[in-house]
């Protein structure tokens, strides 16, 4: 781990190049014009420049900006190899610069690369090349020995800052793109949970007025093929007409459900058992419930009385409504099994996808659904935290 740790690339997220702002970026620019004044006037100033050693320096000086240019390029890019070769040929380069005298382009090229492979290299070609250019300074200079240690000190403090400074916008960006991909995949989980919610609801709405309106217009077609008595008939399509009325009616509760409009719950089972002459009993201190709770219990009434009506028809039917603390509970009984079949037979007559998706609106809420035969009949219990 600790090898590692040596030839390990800082992160390349924090080298990357943010979008600068306009007065940022006249600032940059001008901060490189008065480096390159600088630059310029302590090469030339150093020495008398005639003829073609005017146009060697000038030379030089572009030389070195292009050397120091790609040796930025390539640690961004952490390529060791060209990084290396660069880092060399700028100690070279600030070695002949200081050979021809110009003295603040030599001591800008050594110190400028001991702080760039600092903060962009591993940190063992870091201390390497931050030594060959520093040394190369030392023996160069002819300050004080206060001064060149004041000095080296200066610029090894700065490149360790630097660096740390890199990690930690390297690790803030880590961090910024990881949460960007948290916050799409539940973005994603919501809306696949919505679609969900939306396919149970077309079931709860459709399944029940399009299967018994299909029961009775199927039955009008075989006694229309019987012969049976125009009245009988009339029935049947009258209660196909009537299941549609019912389905539109539905259609348009279960829009506004989407929409977040909720009938209140008492008011929706007091339509819903006075429409199916079920007897409804409601226990308990009446709240307001969040909408999924809700929703919950409307759907399971809904579904557990058409389910009386659908193969119990005649029976008696009782609706129980129970506020409790911290939950709501709803229980759907019918007194006798339906003509002609027994309760234990009712799950497999067609509503066991509707008493699957009522177990599962339950589950999602974190509560329970319970569903069965008793004394003769069925009994549904939803439990919901509420």
């Amino acid at each position: 781990m600790a090898g590692w740790y040596w030839t390990r690339w800082p992160s390349r997220e924090g080298l990357e190049r943010e979008a600068e702002s306009r007065p940022r970026r006249v600032l940059t620019v001008l901060g490189r014009i008065v480096l390159l004044a600088v630059v310029g006037w302590g090469t030339f100033a150093n020495g008398k420049y005639t003829g073609w050693a005017v146009a060697a320096a000038a030379g030089g000086l572009a030389a070195s900006a292009a050397l120091c240019t790609l040796y930025l390029r390539a640690t961004r890019a952490q390529r060791p190899t060209v990084s290396y070769l660069l880092g060399a040929a700028l100690v070279g380069a600030a070695g002949v610069a200081d050979w021809g005298r110009a003295y603040t382009l030599a001591d800008l090229l050594w110190i400028g690369l001991a702080v760039i492979a600092l903060v962009r290299l591993p940190p063992a070609p870091a201390l390497l090349t931050a030594t060959a250019a520093l040394g190369s300074y030392t023996a160069a200079s002819w300050a004080s020995w206060l001064s060149i240690a004041a000095t080296i000190g200066g610029v090894v403090l700065l490149g360790f800052l630097l660096r740390l400074d890199t990690e930690a916008r390297g690790t803030a960006r880590r961090l910024l793109a990881q949460e960007r991909a948290a916050r799409a995949a539940e973005a994603e989980s919501a809306a696949l949970a919505e679609r969900a919610r939306i396919a149970r609801e077309i079931h709860d709405v459709l399944a029940h007025s399009l299967s018994a309106q299909l029961v009775h217009l199927e039955a009008a077609r075989l006694m229309l093929d019987a012969g049976t008595d125009r009245e009988q008939i009339r029935e049947r399509v009258v209660a196909a007409r009537r299941m549609a009325q019912d389905g539109l009616a539905e259609t348009r509760q279960a829009l506004s459900a989407l929409r977040g409009e909720f009938t209140p719950v008492g008011e929706f089972l007091v339509e819903l058992t006075g429409r199916e002459r079920a007897v409804l009993t409601v226990t308990g201190t009446p709240r307001p419930l969040a909408a999924e709770p809700a929703l919950a219990v409307r759907r399971t009434a809904q579904e557990a009385v058409t389910n009386v009506r659908k193969h119990a028809p005649g029976a008696r039917c009782s609706v129980e409504l129970r506020y409790l603390d911290g939950a709501v509970e709803l229980e759907v009984r019918n007194s006798r099994a339906p003509r002609g079949e027994s309760s234990g037979e009712l799950a497999t007559s067609g509503s066991g996808y509707g008493l699957l998706g009522m177990r599962e609106r339950a589950e999602l809420l974190g509560g329970t659904l319970l569903a069965g035969p008793e004394d003769g009949g069925w009994r549904v219990l939803l439990r919901v935290p509420a």
